[in-house]
């Protein structure tokens, strides 16, 4: 039978509500007050932004929440958003000296959240740009994490920006393809707005290669930068697949994001194909949504799996079942034209290889199938835009990592597309990385790291962090670091 909405509409928002719900100021504060302010802190060294966590966390202390918004996002544009989906258990708690002495860290990201809720929710305008523009222009196809952090360096740094996305609106997977429990499409796009505050132009609803030539943009830009992501789920070319109720796991989740919670369809048995954090996503919504039984269907161990150890026991405390060690090779119909089960067979790793044990198969009721085994590189795509544009075997774009640029002159990448598919901050990292890159491009100098005045040159720091070396100030950083009061 075809799947149906299950929950009416009070129940569908109290079990899609925040799973970190946001701190009151008592909480915030006497939170804040564990941080212990080192100076050479490990949490910023964990940070691919390289936000100066204790910097921020001691503005919370001292009621200054305007100042600590600022210094998270003056070194990423995109806090609000990591504060809510980083995975902080495994980067900047992770590494929080608290944490080996008392064994609990600070509470770094809802903290964090704390302090960019008070500029988003008041809209304060806490980033500004030069008032000399350099006359550049620079276009970001992608309006995803890694466009909007390259776009907001670069607006900060003097340039002409122009964001192309595809969608209706910007924000990439933040916007369309997170967890709602964690975040809410409209706190994206409250980003959104902050980053178009700064002068930065949105062209949604724009698909270039289809609407726009990407030879055009290449003529009327000075540079471009490509953040355009990963391409459509993969498929597992199984018999059945083609049935109405499998469904991939972005378009589920995206589904929840652009249509009242209570109107979108699950199933009383959901089987999630799929080992990672997007597959605890579906399966963890699908539960939240109503689903009877839902359930992990993975390949491997549970040792193998590379979802989080936190958001597998998020899964289990909604309820979530694991079968490990079992492949689909066959959705099963029975004639009706709708999903009605799974034919699995067990599996065996050796050498790193799944194999089917022979004779193993058997039969789980499903009525649905979420597919969450992956997104295809979008190879074709490049090769049309940019034909001389050069890939890595696995499909993404080779580019220098310190500066995002590529093969081709003027043009740079990051995050997914050219990482293969990491953490939102990571992709905002990268975008910021390429700014800075395409900046020295047009400055004729090497490329240098972003502005962090109370950080330079911190022992042991990651390379490319903005904290490893001293920083290069050109003149455009000085008008900037006149105009913001930097020392």
């Amino acid at each position: 039978m075809p799947v149906t909405p299950k929950l009416g509409p009070e129940a569908a928002a109290a079990n899609m509500a925040d799973i970190a719900p946001p701190y009151t100021p008592a909480e915030a504060i006497i939170e804040a007050s564990r941080c212990l302010f080192c100076f050479d802190a490990p949490c910023i060294q964990a940070c691919p932004t390289g936000i100066d966590i204790p910097s921020f966390i001691k503005k919370i202390v001292t009621g200054n929440l305007t100042g600590s918004a600022r210094a998270i996002l003056s070194a990423n544009i995109l806090g609000g958003s990591c504060a809510r989906v980083c995975p902080t258990e495994v980067l900047c708690e992770g590494a929080c000296v608290v944490l080996d002495r008392e064994g609990d860290p600070v509470k770094i990201g809802r903290l964090q959240r704390y302090a960019t809720d008070h500029a988003l929710e008041r809209r304060l305008q806490l980033l500004k740009t030069p008032a000399r523009k350099s006359g550049k222009r620079v276009a970001v196809i992608g309006g995803g994490p890694a466009g909007l952090g390259c776009a907001a360096e670069l607006a900060q740094l003097g340039h002409k920006v122009v964001v192309f996305e595809k969608k209706l609106k910007a924000g990439g997977l933040n916007t369309y393809g997170i967890a709602y429990y964690k975040l809410k499409p409209e706190d994206s796009l409250a980003e959104v707005a902050m980053i178009q505050s700064l002068g930065v132009e949105f062209r949604c609803g724009v698909e270039v290669g289809r609407d726009i030539p990407a030879a055009q943009i290449q003529k009327e830009f000075d540079a471009v930068f490509l953040g355009l992501g990963l391409g459509k789920g993969a498929r597992l070319n199984v018999p059945g697949e083609d049935l109405p109720e499998v469904v991939e796991a972005l378009d589920f989740i995206e589904q929840i994001h652009t249509r009242p919670l209570h109107q979108v369809p699950v199933g009383d048995r959901v089987a999630v194909i799929g080992g990672g954090n997007t597959a605890i996503d579906a399966v963890t919504q699908a539960k939240r949504l109503g689903a009877r039984d839902a359930a992990i269907v993975y390949r491997r161990s549970q040792e193998d799996m590379p979802a989080y150890q936190f958001e597998q026991t998020l899964a289990r405390t909604d309820g979530a079942r694991f079968l490990f060690n079992v492949v689909p090779v066959e959705i099963l119909s029975n004639g009706t034209g709708h999903v009605t089960g799974l034919k699995l067979a067990r599996t065996a790793s050796a050498d790193g290889k799944v194999q089917i044990l022979p004779g193993s198969e058997f039969v789980e009721a499903f009525d649905m199938v979420i597919m969450a085994i992956g997104e295809a590189k979008q190879v074709g795509l490049f090769k049309e835009l940019f034909p001389k544009l050069e890939l890595e075997k696995r499909g993404v774009v080779v580019r220098n990592t310190d500066t995002g640029q590529t093969n081709v002159p003027g043009v740079f990448a990051g995050g997914d597309c050219a990482n293969g598919g990491r953490e939102v901050v990571n992709a905002v990292a990268e975008g910021k990385k390429a700014a800075r890159g395409i900046h020295a491009l047009f400055a004729g100098q090497a490329a240098s790291g972003p502005i962090q005045p109370s950080r330079y040159g911190v022992k042991g720091a990651p390379v490319g962090s903005g904290f490893d070396r001293p920083i290069r100030v050109t003149e455009l950083e000085r008008e900037y670091a006149k105009e913001h009061k930097v020392p």
